[in-house]
């Protein structure tokens, strides 16, 4: 009975450490970007460098809950016009320099459900790294049948080099089911693992703005073509 006791007492105590009571918070921004990459590939017409995409959402969170809302303007599919993302999670610190967070995350295409998708994901971070998994949960990944099982795997780290002005880098990898790639073959294809990249900095300009810069793009562009080319991306931000 004291054994429980103390566990009880250990276990209440860390709950404790990782989240004080706080008051709910809500943010959002909006952003202009030059151009929408995810995961390293184009979201929108390929043969274009520059293809302005705006962005924006919201998020609500109390006590290291959070649930959010982001979406963005994509052109990859003709009359597919709009992603919308929601999400809901829990974050914490163990201690001022490490911290966790585990979550799902649905993929929304109001105009080409084919493209819906779903992930669970869970992430570490240390100081200024943060490595993160994500999981495909739906039988779908944009698009690509019989894909659940897919895993995508990051790691990324930000570093502030002087006040207001921080480095960022990324790399990333996609290693989709093998059930996915089983139909892709038989649809006659191929479909195939990749690494992406994103490197660049973020300048805090005041008042809630922010500017950016970074290349990225994805390598096996001999079997995904110019939506995995490197691209320089522009974007402003006002968060708010």
């Amino acid at each position: 009975m004291k054994k429980s006791l103390v566990c009880l007492s250990v276990l209440a105590s860390f709950v404790g450490a990782v989240h004080a009571e706080e008051a709910p918070a809500v943010t959002s921004n909006l952003t202009l970007t030059t151009k929408y990459k995810y995961r390293g590939q184009d979201q929108s017409n390929s043969d274009k460098t520059v293809a302005p995409a705006l962005q924006g959402g919201f998020d609500y969170s109390k006590n290291g809950f959070y649930v959010g809302n982001w979406n963005s303007s994509v052109g990859f599919v003709s009359g597919t016009d709009l992603e919308m993302d929601f999400y809901g999670g829990y974050k914490g610190q163990i201690t001022p320099d490490f911290g966790f967070d585990v979550g799902a995350l649905r993929y929304q295409y109001p105009q080409g459900a084919v493209f819906n998708t779903t992930e669970l994901y869970g992430a570490v971070s240390w100081s200024i790294v943060t490595a993160k998994l994500s999981y495909t949960v739906s039988k779908r990944y944009f698009g690509i049948e019989e894909a659940r099982g897919t895993l995508y795997a990051d790691l990324s780290a930000n570093y502030e080099v002087v006040k207001g002005v921080t480095l960022n880098a990324h790399l990333g990898a996609t290693r989709f089911s093998d059930d996915a790639h089983d139909a892709v073959t038989a649809a006659g294809g191929t479909l195939a693992n990749y690494v992406d990249y994103k490197v660049g900095a973020t300048y805090d300009i005041g008042s809630g703005f922010s500017a950016a810069a970074a290349y990225a793009g994805g390598n096996k562009k001999d079997a995904w073509g110019d939506v995995n080319k490197g691209r320089l991306i522009v974007s402003i931000t006002k968060a708010m």
